[in-house]
């Protein structure tokens, strides 16, 4: 009877969501294949015709062919990851039609670091936009965590408690999806009440004036502190680094008196600052992110988790629905620990002139992720179990029962709470426990979300990658150049770091997760290792040009074809993924150049700084990028103009690569028109290396303008060019010694 019963079940079951393959995969096969095939024509040039010359030209020669065996590699690594992508598809009407009020609890976790470069209207936006979901408010709780220990900070939350009463009925009475209200009424075009959006716009303008004006003097009036206790914490406040944990209920959503103007249940409003003193290290964004899993448990215990970072707001007030689409399908979702949504960014010119929105590998590249067992944790737009946060192994009968987890409720009072939860703030409760290690998000590494995302996997648990029509999430992209690169360096080198320690995947996640799984974390850690072949690429050819030394075949030669074909068929095939993405020519332009940019100097540094901590000459260090800018830098951002400004070493190398392939296709073009005679033999000889060459230059143009020709401040330092040319000239005398 129970087999038939369960029989029947089964033949009604409907999915929540549903797996598709992506589309051109036939084609991309086709292609890869293909590009294998020249491939492998390219080393058997390089063995074959191997100079037996002298021994500047052997030596090159070897470099050159390792620079191509390591891209051939790298892109075989990721051609195998792509083999076989998906998209997932939620179906959202069935959730609610088949759950109805028996929906879960969503606690969402905010995260901010420091009130200068993170400002508190920022990140009220943010509180504001997730507490504005569309989702049952009874059921839905945020949580600040400020690790500034800012009474700026708490005070900007307490407006955006009192504007909370206003601003959510108004999203959704007009249905509002980009429910931060700063994101709402710069870009809104159709006014569906005049009288009621002046008036709402009104409000929300006000307090911004007030936020900013309290932010700007760095100091809370004193008839604003009586109005809260909270503000008596700070009274005891030694410094951001040295004070106690502080705790605030702002909104507790249990109250009949959290309701908003029109008589409905506000969502939970918690502040936390946790506790900070000099001795104890308090593990940054990872050690932030556990003490608000440890007070939400008391408080709310949700178990579904959100997390995102202060710049990152809601765009898509379906985001919550879909996410539990993934994990409550019967069939499917008992065996997800985590749904990720993409990171993607408002403030994106036409043309991307940083390549910041990543658009291929977030719409192409990570669906292999997923398909391969899941796409590593972001560390932001992430939606956990929390059991899994809280280090819980995958089991194959495992079933959630979630009527059972919805009857559970918190009685204690909110100041009952307020009290008793600072404990599991404090410095000392993780002391000897596992949290960091076997709980919670791992410590020791940078790149703390890739490690817990990965180690969540190692427990049996799969992971889900979700990208909307509409995005999900909204942030904040670096709008200088030297902003990008710190950020980039921040980045590859956290996942290069893993790849030499015990977190390797191929060790950490032998046998526990899947070979592909393993080799597509493998070229995400290897990022900063593409450096030293580009390096080589970019320097010796045209060094060897000045002397004369040929890396490539002769123009006249047939070998000369799979080089041509290799390299034109990968470029053309990237830009109509680009385009099909939905990028412009100048766009994927603009990419390639961030391409060149980025593994020439920020992760250079990252893979020599990786080198020296491993040697012990180096700390751990964690950089928090600026989300504000001055008004003459944010203006030359919409024009697109690449903003140098500063001096940095990293510019300095920049520069100097430029002057150099700019020398050497100069010194090329005069070797070729001197003697006409020879004008034939040098092009057929040296043709590939100085179209190479010429490339480099015309990806460079912004930088020697920049370096040459601009006057704002956005240009190159002087002393960058007068270090630029001296260097490329030097090593152009060498060369040709």
């Amino acid at each position: 009877m129970l087999c038939e019963e369960r029989e029947m079940a089964k033949k009604e079951y409907v999915p929540l969501f549903e797996t598709r393959k992506v589309k051109g995969r036939i084609l991309f096969r086709c292609i890869a294949a293909s590009i294998f095939l020249g491939i492998c024509f390219i080393i058997m040039y390089r063995i074959r015709y191997f100079p037996v010359g002298g021994k500047a030209e052997r030596w090159t020669w070897i470099g050159l062919f390792l620079s191509e065996l390591w891209f051939s590699f790298y892109w075989l690594l990721t051609t195998v990851c792509r083999w076989n992508a998906v998209i997932r598809i939620p179906f959202i009407h069935r959730l609610s039609q088949r759950f109805g009020k028996e929906l879960p609890g969503i606690d969402i976790f905010v995260c901010t670091a420091d009130p200068l470069i993170e400002p508190p209207s920022l990140v009220v936006n943010t509180v504001l936009s997730m507490m504005a979901y569309d989702y049952p408010p009874e059921k839905l709780s945020v949580y600040l965590s400020d690790d500034g220990g800012s009474n700026l900070t708490f005070y900007a939350m307490l407006e955006a408690a009192n504007f909370s009463k206003t601003w959510l009925p108004f999203c959704k009475k007009f249905q509002v999806e980009s429910t931060s209200p700063e994101a709402y009424f710069r870009t809104a075009s159709e006014l569906v009440n005049v009288q009621e959006w002046l008036s709402v716009k009104k409000l929300y303008e006000d307090m911004k004036m007030r936020i900013e004006t309290t932010t700007k003097l760095n100091q809370i009036p004193e008839y604003i502190q009586k109005q809260h206790k909270g503000f008596r914490e700070w009274d005891f406040v030694l410094s951001k680094h040295d004070h106690q944990t502080i705790l605030q209920i702002l909104i507790d959503g249990r109250g009949t008196n959290a309701a908003d103007i029109e008589g409905n249940p506000l969502p939970t409003l918690v502040y936390l600052a946790r506790e900070k003193r000099p001795q104890y290290h308090h593990h940054f964004k990872a050690g932030s992110m556990n003490a608000l899993i440890r007070v939400s448990s008391k408080i709310t215990n949700a178990p579904i988790i959100l997390n995102v970072d202060c710049d990152m707001y809601s765009n898509n007030s379906k985001t919550i629905k879909s996410s539990l689409c993934i994990f409550m399908d019967e069939e499917k979702g008992d065996e997800i620990g985590y749904v990720q949504f993409p990171q993607c960014f408002y403030n994106l010119t036409k043309n991307e002139i940083y390549g910041s929105s990543l658009r291929v590998m977030l719409q192409l590249e990570v669906l292999g992720f997923d398909a391969n067992g899941g796409p590593s944790y972001m560390g932001s737009g992430c939606f956990h179990r929390r059991e899994t946060l809280c280090g819980k192994k995958y089991e194959k009968n495992y079933k959630v029962d979630w009527k059972k987890i919805n009857d559970k409720k918190v009685n204690e009072s909110a100041s009952f709470l307020e009290e008793t939860c600072k404990v599991l703030a404090s410095c000392t409760f993780e002391h000897n426990t596992p949290w960091g290690k076997e709980m919670g998000l791992k410590y020791g590494t940078p790149v703390e979300d890739v490690v817990t995302g990965m180690s969540i996997q190692c427990n049996g648990w799969k992971s889900i990658y979700l990208n909307p029509e509409r995005e999900g999430f909204l942030g904040v992209a670096p709008i200088t150049l030297l902003q990008n690169l710190v950020q980039h360096k921040r980045w590859v080198e956290g996942v290069l770091q893993l790849f030499f320690s015990r977190y390797c995947p191929l060790l950490y996640g032998h046998r526990k997760i899947p070979l592909k799984l393993q080799l597509i974390y493998s070229t995400h850690h290897l990022w900063a290792a593409n450096c030293l072949a580009t390096w080589y690429i970019v320097v010796v050819p045209c060094l060897c040009l000045l002397k004369g030394i040929s890396l490539f075949p002769k123009i006249s030669s047939p070998w000369v074809l799979p080089f041509v074909y290799v390299t034109f068929v990968h470029r053309a095939y990237s830009l109509a993924e680009f385009l099909w993405c939905g990028g412009t020519f100048r766009g994927w332009c603009n990419d390639q150049r961030m391409w060149l940019i980025k593994r020439t100097t920020s992760y250079l540094f990252a893979f020599f700084e990786t080198i020296l901590k491993l040697l012990g000459y180096s700390q751990l260090n964690f950089v928090v990028t600026a989300k504000v800018a001055d008004e003459d830098v944010s203006k030359r951002y919409d024009q697109e103009l690449i903003e140098f400004g500063a001096a940095s070493p990293m510019f300095d190398i920049l520069a100097t690569l430029a002057m150099l392939n700019l020398f050497g296709s100069l010194g090329a073009i005069k070797k070729a028109t001197m003697d006409a005679d020879q004008d034939s033999k040098v092009l057929d000889q040296f043709g590939l290396q100085i179209l190479l060459c010429l490339v480099l230059v015309t990806i460079n143009l912004p930088v020697y303008q920049a370096l040459l020709f601009r006057k704002d401040n956005g240009k190159m330092p002087t002393s960058v060019m007068y270090k630029s040319i001296v260097f490329a000239l030097l090593a152009c005398m060498l060369a040709m010694y």
